[in-house]
C-alpha cells in the first residue's frame, strides 16, 4: 500500500470531494446480503467503502487482502468493508480519518447496509444534518429491496416496510425466479402508488448492473438531470391530472404521493418559513418531498425527508421553459389539500408579499392551525 499517495489524495478531516453514499435497506429477508455479496464482487465497485452490520453477514474469505483494524478489512478489487461498532457518525468519521492518513485506499463512494427492522431516516438524518458527516460525505439516494414472495404481506404488516418502500429512491424487487408472475405485477403496482417517482427493478440473486443503482442525487442540474431527479412525469403516469393528486394504496399505513404545482413565483421569506414550520409542526408526515420553486424569478430545488431540510440550492438558469414552482410530496395522513392550505395560510404569493420580502405575521396563526387539523 503506498501511503504518501493515499494521503496526498485527501486532507485530514475533509475529502478533496465528497464520496457519494447510497443507503441499502429492505425489510428483513429481502436479500440485501445477497445484493452485497454480489456488488462485492463487481469490477465497477472497486474503491467502494461498504458499511455492514456484521462481517459473518458476507462472504469474504476468498477476496480478504487485509485487515487494517479489528472492525476494518480490505478486498482485493479494491473496496473496504467496515462493520458498525457504536454509532455511525463514529464510523463514518473513523474511515474517512484512516484515509486522510493513508491507513486505506481512497475510496470513490459509500455504501451503508442497514438491518431490516431500521428506519432509514436516522441514516439520511446523519449524511445530511451531522456536523462532522456533511462535510466528508454526501447523500446519493436510498436503495430498498423488496421480497418478490413476501413482499406484500410485508407491507401489510409492518410499517417499517411501507416507510423504506416510501423513501427510496430505487425499488428493487427480489426472488422473481421463484414469485409468481402475477405476485410480481401486483406488487410493482402497489409500489408504483405508495411511490410513483422511485424506479423499480426487478432481480434474481441479486444480479443487477450497479450502474443502475447510483447517480441518484442530483449532479447534473440541465432540463435533463432536473427531470430524472425530480421524476414529476411518474405522478401523471400514475394517473393525476395536471398538478392534481395522485393516491397511494389507503391501506398502507395512509401513505399518500402527489404532487402539486404553484402558477406565481414565492417569496424567499415564504419558502424559509414554510418549510421550516412543515417539518417542525408535521415532520413525522412528510415522508419525502422534493421541488424546484420559483423564488422570486429564479429557480431553487428543496429536498426534504420528514424532519429533515436540505439547504434549498439555487440554480444558475431554469432547465426548461416552464416557470412554474414544481413539488412532489409522499406523506403519511396528510393529503394534498392540506399540503395547499398551508400554503395559503402563509401567504405564499411572491406577488402579494410586501417589498420586503416579509410575510403577514397573522400567517404564522394561521398556519399552526391548519396543520393542527391535518387529517
Amino acid at each position: 500500500m503506498r501511503r504518501q499517495d493515499h494521503s496526498a489524495r485527501m486532507k485530514r478531516g475533509k475529502s478533496p470531494e465528497r464520496p457519494p453514499v447510497s443507503v441499502i435497506t429492505g425489510y428483513l429477508g429481502s436479500g440485501k446480503t445477497t445484493l452485497l455479496n454480489r456488488l462485492l464482487r463487481h469490477p465497477a465497485l472497486a474503491n467502494t467503502a461498504v458499511i455492514i452490520n456484521e462481517f459473518g453477514e458476507i462472504a469474504l474469505d476468498h477476496l480478504l487482502v487485509a485487515a487494517p483494524s479489528e472492525n476494518m478489512v480490505l478486498l482485493a478489487n479494491g473496496c473496504i468493508c467496515c462493520a458498525v461498532r457504536g454509532d455511525l457518525v463514529g464510523t463514518l468519521g473513523d474511515l474517512a480519518d484512516k484515509r486522510a492518513r493513508g491507513e486505506t485506499p481512497p475510496f470513490d463512494r459509500v455504501l451503508i447496509e442497514t438491518t431490516g427492522l431500521a428506519d432509514p431516516v436516522p441514516v439520511l438524518q446523519t449524511l445530511i444534518t451531522d456536523p462532522e458527516v456533511g462535510p466528508r460525505y454526501r447523500l446519493d439516494g436510498v436503495l430498498t429491496l423488496v421480497d418478490g414472495v413476501h413482499g406484500a404481506a410485508q407491507l401489510d404488516a409492518h410499517r417499517e416496510a411501507v416507510k423504506q418502500a416510501a423513501l427510496a429512491d430505487r425499488l428493487l424487487i427480489t426472488k422473481c425466479d421463484v414469485a409468481p408472475d402475477e405476485s410480481i405485477a401486483a406488487l410493482e403496482r402497489r409500489l408504483g402508488a405508495l411511490n410513483p417517482a422511485a424506479q423499480r427493478y426487478r432481480i434474481t440473486r441479486g444480479e443487477i448492473s450497479p450502474e443502475e443503482l447510483f447517480g441518484v442525487a442530483l449532479e447534473d442540474r440541465g432540463a435533463k438531470g432536473l427531470a430524472r431527479w425530480l421524476r414529476q412525469e411518474a405522478y401523471v403516469a400514475t394517473g393525476a391530472r395536471r398538478g392534481g393528486y395522485i393516491g397511494a394504496d389507503r391501506h398502507d399505513n395512509g401513505i399518500d404521493a402527489f404532487s402539486v404545482h404553484l402558477d406565481q413565483p414565492v417569496t424567499r421569506a415564504g419558502l424559509v418559513t414554510w418549510l421550516h414550520l412543515l417539518a417542525s409542526l408535521r415532520g413525522a408526515n412528510l415522508l419525502r418531498m422534493k421541488g424546484l420553486l420559483n423564488v422570486e424569478g429564479r429557480p431553487v430545488t428543496v429536498h426534504a425527508v420528514q424532519t429533515l431540510i436540505d439547504e434549498p440550492v439555487p440554480l444558475e438558469r431554469w432547465p426548461d421553459e416552464d416557470r412554474r414552482s414544481r413539488l412532489v410530496f409522499i406523506t403519511r395522513d396528510m393529503a394534498r389539500a392540506d399540503i395547499e392550505r398551508t400554503l395559503d395560510a402563509l401567504g405564499f404569493d411572491a406577488g402579494a408579499a410586501q417589498q420586503s420580502g416579509a410575510f403577514d405575521p397573522r400567517a404564522y396563526e394561521r398556519f399552526v392551525a391548519v396543520a393542527g387539523n391535518f387529517r
